[in-house]
C-alpha cells in the first residue's frame, strides 16, 4: 500500500469537526434544560398536576431513549454523520414546535421529536469524535461533548433568566405581578423557541465534516478512510499506524464473532456501560438540573424569577468545574477522576437533604447543591461519555453504546417522572421532612463508588483497538 500523504494542520481540523459535532451536546443540554425555567410558567398556564408536571418534563427523555435505541442502527447504516444531520433536523423541528401547544398532548409530541434527535445526537457525537481524535488526545476531545453540554446547561439558563425578564429586583408588586402573567401567557413559549438559532447552526455545519474513517472502514470504503486519516494525523507514519490497526481490529473482530453486542466476551463490557449509564442518572444530577429552579423556589423560598437566576449559578458551577475535568482526564485518568467526583456528589447531595430534613435552609443547602453540581462536573458528567465512547470494540460500538445510551435516557426518564411525585409524597413530608429524595442520591452515589473501584479498567492513553483486548482476548 502506498504511504498516506499527510495534508498538515490536523490539529486545526480536528478541532474543527470536534466543534460541530460538540454542537449536539449544547443542544442535548439547551433541550433538556430548557424544561427547567419553562416548566415554573407552562405548568401554572396548564394548571399541570404533578403527575402531568412529571409526564411534561419527562416526555422528551423518552424520546431520548427511542433515539438512543435508534441510533446505534443509523449511525451503522447511514453513518454517524447523516445520524448527526438527522438529528440536527429532529432539534429544529422541536424548538418550533414546543412553543405552539395548547395541551399536553401537543407539548409532549413535540418534546418526544426533540428527544428523538438529543437521543441520536447523544449517542453519535461522542463516538464519532472518539473515532477521529488521536489516543493521547481523546479523553480531552471527547470531553469537549460534555463541556458542551453544560455549555447548553449555561446559555439556556442565561435565556431563560433574560427572557423570563432578568433582575427583577427594582421591580414593584404590580409590576412583578405583570412580569409573571407574561411568562405564564408567553414567555415560556419563547425559551422553547430561542433553541431554533444552535439547532440550524448544528443542522448547517454537519454537511462540511467528514465521515469516520473506522466508519468508512467498516464499509469498505478504505481510500475514502485514508484521506480523513491524512486529515486528522500529524505524520504520514501515523496515518499509516492508524489504518492498519483499524484493519487488523476489524480483521480480529471478524474472526472471533460472531462477535455480537450479546456475545460471550461482549457481556462484562455492556454490563459496565449500561451501568455505569444508570449511575449517572439514578444519582441525582438531572433531578437537580431538571427541576432545581422548583428547588430554589419551594424548598429554598426563592420566587420564580429569582429562582431563575439561581440557576445560572449552578450552571456557571457546573461549566467551571467541566473544564478541570477535560485538562485532567488525560493526565490523572479515568477511574481516580470518577471515585474523586462521586466522594464529592455524596458529600453535597447528603449536605443538602440533611440541611433539608433539620429545616435548616441558607448557606449551607445552597452550597451542598453546588458541591454536588462542582463534583459531578468533574466525574461523572464527562468521564461517563468517554468511558462510552472507548471502551465498546470497533465493530459493536455502535450497537453496545445505543444499548447504554438508551438505559441512560430511560432511567433519567424514571429519575425526572418520579421526582415531583417523591418530593409530594406523605412519607417524604411526615418522616423525611422533604430530605428523601436527597438521601437516596447520597446512598447511590456509594454504590457507584464502590462499583468504579472494582470494575471500570483505566483506559488513559490507550488506542482504541487496544482496549479490544481487554474484552477479545479470550477468543483470539
Amino acid at each position: 500500500m502506498n504511504e498516506i500523504e499527510n495534508t498538515g494542520n490536523s490539529k486545526r481540523f480536528i478541532l474543527g469537526i470536534t466543534v460541530v459535532a460538540t454542537l449536539g451536546g449544547l443542544l442535548f443540554g439547551y433541550d433538556t434544560g430548557v424544561i427547567g425555567g419553562s416548566q415554573l410558567y407552562f405548568t401554572e398556564y396548564f394548571s399541570f398536576t404533578k403527575a402531568e408536571q412529571g409526564w411534561a418534563v419527562s416526555s422528551a427523555l423518552v424520546g431520548c431513549l427511542v433515539g438512543a435505541l435508534m441510533a446505534g442502527y443509523l449511525s451503522s447504516k447511514l453513518s454517524r454523520k447523516y445520524s448527526l444531520i438527522l438529528s440536527g433536523f429532529l432539534f429544529a423541528l422541536s424548538a418550533w414546535g414546543s412553543g405552539i401547544p395548547e395541551s399536553l398532548t401537543t407539548l409532549a409530541i413535540f418534546r418526544i421529536i426533540g428527544g428523538i434527535g438529543v437521543g441520536i445526537a447523544s449517542m453519535t457525537a461522542p463516538m464519532y469524535i472518539a473515532e477521529v481524535a488521536p489516543p493521547k488526545e481523546r479523553g480531552r476531545l471527547v470531553s469537549y461533548y460534555q463541556l458542551a453540554i453544560v455549555i447548553g446547561f449555561f446559555v439556556v439558563f442565561l435565556a431563560t433568566y433574560f427572557i423570563g425578564g432578568g433582575d427583577n429586583s427594582a421591580l414593584g408588586p404590580e409590576e412583578l405581578e405583570a412580569l409573571h402573567e407574561y411568562n405564564v401567557k408567553t414567555g415560556w413559549r419563547v425559551m422553547f423557541w430561542s433553541e431554533l438559532v444552535p439547532a440550524l447552526a448544528f443542522f448547517l455545519l454537519l454537511f462540511f465534516v467528514p465521515h469516520s474513517p473506522r466508519w468508512l472502514m467498516m464499509k469498505g470504503r478504505e481510500e475514502e478512510a485514508k484521506v480523513v486519516l491524512a486529515k486528522v494525523t500529524t505524520s504520514p507514519q501515523e496515518a499509516e499506524r492508524e489504518y492498519r490497526e483499524i484493519k487488523e481490529s476489524l480483521f480480529i473482530e471478524t474472526k472471533v464473532e460472531r462477535v455480537s453486542v450479546f456475545s460471550k466476551s461482549m457481556r462484562l463490557v455492556l454490563f459496565i456501560g449500561i451501568s455505569l449509564s444508570i449511575l449517572q442518572q439514578v444519582t441525582g444530577i438531572n433531578a437537580i438540573l431538571y427541576y432545581g429552579a422548583e428547588i430554589f423556589s419551594n424548598v429554598l423560598g426563592y420566587g420564580p424569577e429569582d429562582a431563575l437566576k439561581q440557576q445560572i449559578l449552578l450552571g456557571a458551577v457546573n461549566l467551571v468545574f467541566t473544564f478541570v475535568a477535560i485538562y485532567q482526564v488525560d493526565k490523572w485518568g479515568r477511574k481516580p477522576l470518577l471515585i474523586m467526583g462521586t466522594l464529592g456528589m455524596f458529600l453535597g447531595i447528603a449536605s443538602l437533604g440533611t440541611s433539608i430534613y433539620l429545616d435548616q435552609l441558607g448557606w449551607v443547602s445552597l452550597i451542598g447543591m453546588l458541591v454536588f453540581i462542582a463534583s459531578f462536573a468533574l466525574s461523572m458528567g464527562p468521564i461517563t461519555w468517554v468511558l462510552l465512547s472507548e471502551i465498546f470494540p470497533n465493530k459493536v460500538r455502535s450497537a453496545a453504546m445505543s444499548l447504554a445510551v438508551a438505559a441512560q435516557w430511560l432511567f433519567n426518564a424514571i429519575v425526572a417522572g418520579v421526582f415531583p411525585l417523591l418530593v409530594g409524597s406523605k412519607v417524604n413530608k411526615d418522616v423525611f421532612n422533604g430530605g428523601l429524595p436527597y438521601f437516596i442520591f447520597a446512598s447511590l452515589c456509594i454504590v457507584t463508588i464502590i462499583f468504579v473501584w472494582k470494575l471500570i479498567p483505566e483506559t488513559k492513553g490507550k488506542t482504541l483497538e487496544e482496549m479490544d483486548g481487554l474484552w477479545l482476548k479470550e477468543e483470539k
